[in-house]
């Protein structure tokens, strides 16, 4: 991996005037630096909502095997992923991210359907997000947790999210520049606890390979188990969509998508292990319940047992406010996805979607479309496990087209990777070759049983788009005006 130290003509001083080369002027406020970039995608990560809503889901898979193993497998492939991405981002700074990566390298067809399976996966991460957020609130306000409660308190966490994101994209990140010191303090209170204060089991204990639901082969059951680590490491391409928005965005936003997966994998990692060694009773943790008869989930039960009910009452606090920055990065992320196509005429209302508020600098209607939407896909699916699959799936497949297009546009002649002043070198097809055959393959196995509603509802996305396509949008959407146009270095 290269960063080149004196700038080429296409990384000018003057950001705007970079942006122009593409055909858009500066709608969107520009005032993020690179902390701030990296801080929305490690947001969206946020490995404490994915260790903690889903630990449970990867324990009764694969067991403390999982656990070990699991997450550094899935961490390695997806820093592959990230840096690929990354190269892209370099020579592409736009807010449409993958969606003009693959325009550029492929067709406007292709780059549309890319496009909404961003959009799409957004919106499902979003819904799942915010639902698991409300199912950690409820108790801490001590209203109960019936299914209307839950739906009201998630569309309540998403509207506020919503009038967030509408006042300014400098708040979003003072949010999350708060959002990471709160996921990594809390990481290292939470590691230094158990390690200071808990019973451990032995480091033997880490290599237990179990399947507690039934499911064999054991094999199986552990592929099964890294949707865990997966919809955790989803969400970092908004340091690409932020590129508009990002002071010197060929260089920073391709740090932020890399760092937001390696910092995650790293602390994520010191998490779970520390809570698989404070793990006593497998079936205990798996089978808890409150007073009431609610389940409670498998990380609050391990710190209760091996802390204390106010430790793990705690960690539940900790991971609600997690949560709830995660689905404001989501948003912020996903609207602007939505406002770049729309900015290219490639969704209905695509003259509404586009519109930028003079004072905010936002893309209000296309965020308020987003907070819509993630209430609409919480209502179809109505299950976690589902939501989170469907928008895991639709995100990678957001991701490998453009890696695969990008792969084959290596070998011509003025390959897009000279205009990428962030890139990976010599080291570049291999690395993206790799990234790709991972990314398909764990594409497939999250969308077999248990999770086989989500391959058939993206099945069925697929369906729509393509009859969407065909009958409407292939006849007045040729892609963004500066495709086909030689963009000066």
């Amino acid at each position: 991996m290269s960063v080149t130290g004196k700038p080429s003509r296409t990384v000018a001083q003057d950001d705007d005037s970079d942006l122009s080369r593409f055909g858009y002027a500066q709608e969107l406020f520009r005032n993020m630096g690179g902390f701030s970039n990296f801080a929305i995608s490690f947001s969206i990560i946020s490995i404490l909502t994915g260790a903690v809503t889903l630990y449970g889901y990867g324990l009764e898979m694969g067991g403390p095997l999982e656990m070990t193993l699991g997450w550094p497998i899935a961490t390695f492939f997806m820093l592959l992923v990230a840096a690929s991405m990354g190269e892209l981002c370099s020579a592409y700074p736009t807010s449409g991210a993958m969606y003009h990566w693959a325009v550029a390298l492929g067709s406007p067809a292709i780059g549309w359907f890319v496009a909404w399976f961003n959009i799409l996966g957004l919106i499902a991460a979003q819904a799942a997000i915010n639902y698991s957020c409300a199912q950690f609130i409820l108790p801490f306000l001590g209203i109960p947790a019936s299914a209307a409660n839950l739906f009201l308190m998630f569309a309540f966490i998403t509207f506020n999210q919503g009038l967030l994101n509408h006042f300014g994209v400098r708040l979003v990140a003072i949010l999350n520049d708060l959002s990471v010191t709160v996921h990594i303090i809390g990481v290292f209170i939470i590691v230094g606890a158990i390690f200071w204060m808990a019973p451990l089991q032995p480091a033997s204990y880490l290599a237990t390979a179990v399947n507690s639901n039934g499911r064999s082969p054991y094999w199986w059951a552990f592929l099964l188990g890294l949707l865990q680590a997966h919809w955790t490491f989803t969400g970092f391409d908004a340091s690409a969509h932020m590129a508009e928005e990002t002071r010197d965005p060929r260089r920073r936003a391709p740090w932020g998508i890399v760092l937001s997966v390696a910092v995650s994998g790293f602390a994520g990692y010191l998490l779970l292990i520390s809570l698989t060694l404070a793990a006593g009773d497998l079936h205990g943790v798996l089978g808890a319940r409150d007073a009431d008869g609610n389940t409670i989930p498998a990380a609050i039960a391990v710190l209760q047992q091996a802390l204390s009910p106010r430790f793990g009452a705690a960690m539940g606090a900790l991971a609600s406010m997690a949560m709830w920055f995660c689905g404001l990065s989501c948003i912020a992320s996903a609207s602007r996805a939505l406002f770049s196509l729309a900015r290219d005429n490639g969704t209905p209302l695509s003259g509404l979607l586009r519109r930028v508020h003079p004072k905010h600098g936002t893309p209000g209607p296309a965020i308020w479309a987003i907070v819509a939407a993630s209430i609409a896909a919480m209502v179809w699916t109505g299950a976690i496990p589902v939501v989170t699959s469907l928008s895991t799936v639709a995100l990678y497949v957001a991701y490998v087209i453009p890696l695969m297009l990008g792969l084959r546009a290596r070998r011509r002649i003025n390959p897009w990777t000279s205009r990428a002043v962030w890139n990976l070198g010599a080291a570049g097809p291999m690395v993206n070759a790799i990234a790709i055959l991972y990314t398909v393959f764990i594409c497939v196995v999250l969308v077999m049983p248990p999770n086989l509603l989500a391959g058939q509802t993206f099945a069925g996305l697929v369906l729509a788009l393509a009859a969407l396509w065909f009958f409407k949008a292939r006849s007045h959407y040729a892609g963004p005006d500066w495709i086909g146009k030689e963009i000066d270095q």
